[in-house]
């Protein structure tokens, strides 16, 4: 008699890079961060360990995500907006500078964040990159 074994959830599915790849030594708090697909920027989707405590913005360029970030990371452009699909209960809440900053960006919605304004915490996140950004042309 052989038994089926059950599909795996989508996101056991996703790439990942090498185990701590970001350059955090074993023993250091980390939260598994899932990047849903994206057609350009995360074309299979991804998941990493990124380091706690750290800007989202510095943990997924570290992992290979080219996300924009025309201010330098300071929270005055908006072009790092991400969505939190999941794990957004962990996070500090959206100060109000960043929300501010979320008025000027394309497509925002109640789990809009700008990912150098979120510091990693958390035992999970599951993150949305939008289709667009504020910036419609970006050198490559």
């Amino acid at each position: 008699m052989t038994t089926a074994t059950p599909p795996s959830p989508p996101s056991a599915s996703l790439p990942r890079p090498a185990a701590l790849a970001n350059g955090a030594s074993p023993g250091t708090a980390t939260t598994e961060v899932t990047i849903l697909p994206h057609p350009d920027l995360c074309p299979t989707g991804l998941r990493f360990a990124a380091r706690t405590g750290r800007k989202l913005v510095d943990e997924l360029l570290q992992a290979g995500v080219a996300i924009e970030h025309a201010c330098e990371k300071v929270g005055a452009c908006a072009t790092c907006h991400v969505h939190v699909r999941s794990g957004a209960d962990a996070l500090q809440p959206a100060d109000d500078e960043e929300e501010d900053q979320l008025d000027d960006a394309w497509g925002v919605d109640a789990q809009s964040r700008l990912s150098c304004c979120v510091q990693v915490r958390g035992p999970a996140l599951v993150i949305e990159l939008p289709r667009y950004t504020k910036n419609h042309a970006r050198e490559k």
